[in-house]
């Protein structure tokens, strides 16, 4: 370590507040009544439920989102015997690595005892506080039998995560390897240097999973396992012995399909890689020096696999790719045990994950760069956002299937999705629209189809079958760029294209934009040239003749020149003055719609009516019911202002325009979304409940609140949706992502839902 990063290790360690974790309460306690339900009386109530059914605990407590990160210092990866108080730290980093990736809550406890007897006796006693116990940094082979004794004695998983955590990437990862090289699991030899708890654990998982324990060859510090040998055996390291006159490394490296190491930096010689198998596996373990370098093995076989424990090279084996999630999994089904079943199912689920194609949200969370399945990526990157939703499904469903799940899981389909959110935040909102939009998807033309952010989001419309694409860009740059980040998809045969520069539209289209624009300056020339340089025009025009249902653009450029297209193609909505635009912003504290946030400087009290109808009837597809707040710096007639009169008047208007809306104002912000509040200042209000969908009195308010809520409350905005076009057409921001474009094609694809059912009313 360096000395920068020891200092800036300390400073993250000491500020703003000394260490990683805090205690922070689930439940409102901002009153007396609060109080009372929280500690006495109320408090009883859960106690006595707990006394009838003691499964209650999971209902009332925190215990089955719980886990219990447990250490006496040991065996601390790096620093060795440092003792509890010094694992501390480590185990602090435990605990934050859990909530992070899974939404588990952690104790972690620091136990100052070696005896392993009266460990177990401490740990076994703290099981009504937990769901599960994650074991850290014990010495072997007192961890052996610290964690048998404990899956003896407790009734909730207790899991070993320098074990089994391990062996679970590894295996993975092995499981892979040989499906890339096509070699049989029974068939393989396996060359294992290194016989610690670890390894041991490693080599019992792969013999799970169909390597014959007979092809397995144990190594440690005194050479070969062998059949008689006395120093430094025990029962586990038993196992793997073999009849055999071998003693050193170099004798039973020969032949060898897959090298584990587990050991130490340099012990994998050269030599012994060029006597290995065709296309050998190496797991190349020790840290932070492998047994033997990368650039070691690529310098003399250009057919190995390698993985390593580091990150700066590739396929790394790093136990957060699973701990987490298979607590997770255990966790939500109450499992009274982390059993092999379990395991392997966790296994195959992360091996099958590193064959399926990334999103951007993926591609962000691994550095930017596209990873396609092969020999230099066989395991999932730690940070893959998709580790979870698939993980931790296919974990409780091992554990119902094996018969270790107190609380089995009765709609997975429902866990799945809600495991998701974890994924994109934006999950739940926008089930109800994905929903819709999966039972009769339109055509949805994106008009920049050359941006990355474009295709992936093609990709996932049609993984997710929620709409039939169609792309406005060269269809050789097209493909080309689908193919630089590995996107399998072939132009014009899994989607539609309008090539800008020759397409056999292109009369009829530059005719129709003639017809409409002639009249507003556009001469014959002129239209020619707009519809083979403007996309967004061709995406409009699209819409406008039938060829698309729906249109997406704003992924580049300005706002307001896409809007100026849009205009002029497809026009407003009967009856409607101007457009409109709204951003939903998903937020810790809820779901909030705001308008209108990009289109009109300063809104007419006509137009802030409009604005409200409209976006109300976006709040209902998202299956909320809408509660507007009319925002203002007036509160309920407090000032008389230019702009509070032309809200108040807004007010009239609405109620007018819709008299069962649920609608307020004008208002301050504060009193808008606190119940409690607007209650004091105004008794009488017609709101029920906060406020889900405000509306600003003008475009500087909206767009600053919208902005500062996304950037200071960590918000994440969908939109903007376009509101009064009189065909469906959304018009993004250049910061969209691809997941952005995805939730916008599903909006998209309801509009056009909607259209079309008016149209046949």
């Amino acid at each position: 370590m360096t000395q920068d990063l020891r200092d800036a290790a300390l400073f993250y360690h000491r500020y703003p507040t000394p260490g990683k974790l805090e205690i922070s309460a689930t439940k409102p306690l901002g009153n007396q009544r609060d109080l009372a339900l929280a500690y006495s009386p109320g408090v009883a109530a859960a106690c006595e439920v707990i006394v009838d059914d003691p499964a209650e605990a999971s209902t009332v407590t925190s215990r089955g989102n719980l886990v219990g990160v447990i250490s006496n210092g040991t065996a601390v990866l790096g620093l060795g015997a440092i003792g509890p108080l010094a694992s501390k730290p480590v185990m602090e980093g435990k605990a934050v690595l859990f909530k992070k990736f899974a939404g588990i809550d952690v104790f972690d406890i620091e136990i100052d005892e070696t005896d392993p007897d009266k460990l177990i006796n401490v740990i076994s006693a703290l099981e009504p506080t937990f769901g599960g116990i994650n074991l850290e940094d014990i010495k072997a082979p007192e961890c052996f039998i610290v964690e048998d004794a404990l899956r003896e004695k407790m009734n909730i998983p207790v899991f070993h995560d320098d074990q089994h955590g391990t062996a679970i990437i590894v295996a993975a990862a092995i499981y892979n390897a040989l499906r890339l090289v096509k070699k049989k699991k029974k068939d393989v030899k396996v060359v294992a240097s290194g016989a610690g708890a670890a390894a041991l654990a490693c080599l019992n998982l792969l013999v799970s999973l169909g390597i014959d324990r007979k092809n397995i060859w144990v190594t440690d510090i005194e050479g070969v396992v062998y059949e008689g040998r006395e120093k430094l055996m025990d029962r586990w390291k038993s196992v793997f012995a073999q009849k055999t006159d071998a003693r050193t490394l170099s004798d039973v490296i020969d032949g060898a399909d897959i090298f584990l190491g587990l050991s130490a930096p340099g012990v994998l010689k050269p030599d012994y890689v060029k006597r290995m198998a065709k296309n050998p596996v190496i797991m190349a373990l020790a840290n932070p020096t492998p047994e033997i370098m990368p650039e070691e093995v690529k310098a003399i076989r250009d057919d190995a696999i390698m993985a390593t424990g580091r990150s700066d090279y590739p396929n790394q084996v790093n136990n957060v790719l699973c701990f987490p999630y298979i607590f997770r999994g255990a966790l939500d089904v109450g499992a009274t045990a982390i059993n092999e079943e379990m395991k392997v199912a966790c296994v195959k689920a992360i091996a099958d994950l590193a064959m399926e194609e990334q999103d951007e949200i993926v591609i962000k969370a691994m550095g930017g760069e596209a990873k396609n399945f092969g020999p230099e990526y066989i395991i999932p990157s730690p940070f893959d956002p998709r580790l979870i939703s698939i993980i931790a499904p296919a974990v409780a469903k091992a554990a119902m299937d094996t018969g270790v799940a107190s609380r089995p899981i009765e709609d997975f389909e429902a866990y799945c999705e809600k495991l998701k959110r974890f994924v994109y935040r934006s999950g739940l909102v926008m089930k109800p629209l994905f929903e819709r939009a999966k039972k009769d998807p339109k055509r949805v033309i994106y008009a920049e189809g050359e941006d990355e952010r474009v295709l992936r989001a093609v990709q996932i419309a049609l993984d997710e079958k929620i709409a039939t694409p169609v792309v406005v860009g060269r269809p050789d740059v097209v493909q080309m760029r689908m193919d630089k980040v590995g996107i399998k998809l072939k132009v014009g045969k899994d989607f539609e294209i309008i090539n800008p520069q020759d397409d056999p539209r292109y009369n009829d289209y530059w005719t129709t934009y003639h017809s409409l624009m002639e009249r507003k300056g556009i001469s014959p020339e002129t239209a020619k040239v707009i519809v083979r340089t403007r996309n967004t025009v061709i995406a409009a025009l699209a819409v406008y003749r039938g060829d698309a249902d729906a249109m997406i653009c704003g992924v580049t450029g300005g706002y307001h020149r896409h809007l100026k297209h849009v205009r002029g193609v497809l026009g407003l909505q009967d009856g409607i003055s101007d457009f409109s635009s709204i951003n939903l912003m998903l937020m810790p504290s809820g779901t909030y719609f705001m308008a209108d946030t990009y289109v009109t400087q300063e809104p007419t009290s006509k137009q802030l009516a409009e604005t409200t109808i409209l976006a109300a009837k976006h709040v209902s597809r998202f299956g909320l019911k809408p509660r507007v707040a009319l925002l203002s710096h007036s509160n309920f007639g407090s000032s008389d202002s230019e702009s509070a009169c032309r809200v108040r008047k807004a007010l009239s208007l609405i109620e007018e325009m819709d008299p069962e809306l649920e609608v307020e104002g004008e208002m301050h912000a504060d009193a808008a979304l606190d119940p409690e509040l607007r209650h004091r200042v105004f008794p009488n209000s017609n709101l029920t409940g906060p406020a889900n969908l405000l509306i600003f009195p003008n475009l500087d308010a909206a767009n600053i609140a919208f902005n500062l809520m996304k950037t200071v409350e960590d918000g994440l905005p969908v939109g903007p949706i376009l509101v009064g076009a009189a065909q469906p057409a959304h018009i993004l921001t250049p910061s969209v992502t691809g997941r952005g474009v995805v939730n916008m094609t599903a909006v998209a694809v309801v509009d056009a839902q909607n259209r079309e059912r008016r149209i046949k009313k």
